[in-house]
């Protein structure tokens, strides 16, 4: 048997499943691609979480548009996240290649050109469904985290969700966070160190600067009401194909903060709002985290375990994790660990520090007989990809440099009147669309504030009354009391004793 019917079999033996699969395209030996050899990711371990690298360039966003669109078309609703505005084209057909035609004819599988349901999602001033959580949903312990408060500023935190849920004070923004601490330490300094004990005003004073600085990247317009609900991501269309949820960032790039406040309320959402599920024949949702090293850039200690303990438990409710970055070291180790898909697009050794990085890389992939991982790792082209997934029992498939199918829809934007006709045509986006303003803890504050000083300023102009009684007066005349004392008698006898003499 020569060596290519040789990784043919091998190929063929590792990746045949049972049950439902995506094919991501042809195993390669030698550069060179062999038709028929698929590689495929049964449906139902990819709730084990992934991983897409590679440097710039290399097709990680194609590959990225390939995994949404057959999880669509097998009912599997997508979660995107869209750092640099090219995944709208899902929403139209490609208009196909020549090269596209090629591709397909090496791995050995039809081409087929169509659009996907799709809808746009914003977390800031972008057209399309508004994404917003109120303050009372994040929790003290998750607030904390996002604003890295130490062990005492954590302990105020509680404290005031414990005041407002006490005093039935809604927690919907940040205004009304800010302005319950104001008055901890202001008008109703009192009466929480009564109930509470006393809260200093230095803690609060650098919890409000953590706030602001929140309020600067844009989280204010996260914070509020209608608040978006979950169940909304796992919407299947009239032709049981699965949405796929565009999330529109392309302006809060520069905002890792906020990004990674979204990103973190929404999976402790999803883990607190999805019911257990075990491991079925398909996921109930899957969400792929684009720019992943934002995330864990400007994450805490703190945050990080939170991450670390989010990815670990999720996988239970049916809910598959994808990281897309450029380097597998952008992910820390412990949650690197918990992957179970990983395409490997090529990395570039232009450095010592690369040349490292490839070394580490290549030793998360099982040993091949067929290559020299390292060696591949710099010479992938363009759509080709190292790829290792889970079986249906959960082991690790063969590892296969693969030449990537290509996706179905367009891999471009929408035109300005195209994404316009998608975000018109949503019913989300006019569900979610009015912004709510209910009386909350603000106003409710403000109010009791008002109230006080009306009383105070009162009781301030009320004039004093001066007591009468018809009581004689038993307080003594001062010069009477002075004549009638021992001393000045005893005087006064001295001097007519020394008169008579």
């Amino acid at each position: 048997m020569s060596s290519k019917d040789q990784f043919f079999s091998h190929i063929e033996k590792g990746y045949t499943t049972k049950g439902d699969f995506i094919t991501m395209g042809a195993a390669m030996l030698e550069g060179e691609a062999i038709t028929g050899a698929h590689v495929k990711v049964p449906l139902k371990t990819l709730n084990r979480h992934g991983l897409i690298a590679g440097a710039t360039g290399t097709g990680k966003t194609k590959t990225l548009q390939v995994l949404a669109e057959n999880l669509s078309d097998q009912g599997v609703p997508v979660l995107l996240m869209d750092l640099k505005g090219d995944l709208s084209g899902l929403a139209q057909p490609s208009p196909g290649h020549p090269k596209i035609d090629e591709r397909h004819e090496k791995i050995g599988l039809p081409f087929e050109a169509k659009h996907f349901p799709v809808e746009i999602l914003s977390l800031s001033e972008q057209d399309g469904v508004k994404l917003r959580a109120t303050v009372s949903e994040f929790g003290p312990v998750l607030l904390s985290r996002i604003l890295d408060l130490s062990e005492t500023q954590e302990g105020i935190v509680s404290v005031v969700f414990k005041y407002c849920d006490d005093n039935k004070l809604p927690l919907l923004d940040l205004k009304d966070f800010k302005k319950v601490l104001q008055y901890a330490t202001g008008a109703g300094k009192k009466e929480f160190q009564e109930e509470y004990g006393r809260i200093s005003t230095s803690s609060t004073g650098t919890i409000l600067r953590k706030i602001i600085e929140l309020e600067q990247q844009g989280a204010d317009l996260f914070f509020g009401e209608k608040s978006f609900e979950v169940d909304d991501l796992t919407r299947i269309n009239d032709e049981g194909r699965g949405y796929i949820n565009i999330i529109r960032l392309t302006d809060i790039q520069d905002r890792p903060k906020l990004f990674s406040t979204f990103m973190l309320s929404l999976l402790a959402e999803i883990y607190a709002t999805f019911p257990e599920q075990g491991d079925s024949d398909k996921p109930e949702l899957i969400l792929f985290i684009d720019e992943a090293h934002l995330i864990f850039k400007e994450a805490s200690k703190a945050l990080l375990d939170q991450i670390e303990s989010i990815v670990k438990l999720i996988r239970s409710k049916g809910i598959g994790l994808y990281f897309v970055t450029q380097n597998p070291t952008d992910v820390p180790n412990e949650v690197l660990a918990q992957l179970g898909l990983k395409v490997q697009h090529a990395l570039r050794a232009f450095t010592a520090r690369d040349r490292k990085a490839i070394k580490l890389t290549a030793e998360n992939y099982p040993e091949s007989e067929f290559y020299d991982t390292k060696e591949v790792l710099t010479s992938l082209g363009i759509g080709e990809a190292l790829i290792s997934a889970l079986d249906e029992k959960g082991r690790p498939t063969p590892l296969a440099a693969t030449l990537l199918r290509a996706p179905m829809s367009r891999m471009d934007v929408l035109t300005d009147s195209e994404l316009e006709d998608v975000i018109d045509s949503s019913k989300l986006v006019k569900k979610y669309g009015e912004i709510i303003d209910r009386e909350s803890a603000y106003e409710i504050l403000n109010e009791k504030i008002e109230k006080a000083e009306v009383l105070a300023e009162k009781e301030r102009k009320q004039p004093t009354r001066r007591r009468t009684t018809s009581r004689r007066s038993t307080r003594q005349n001062p010069v009477i009391k002075v004549l009638t004392s021992a001393t000045f008698i005893r005087g006064v006898l001295g001097v007519l004793k020394k008169v008579i003499r």
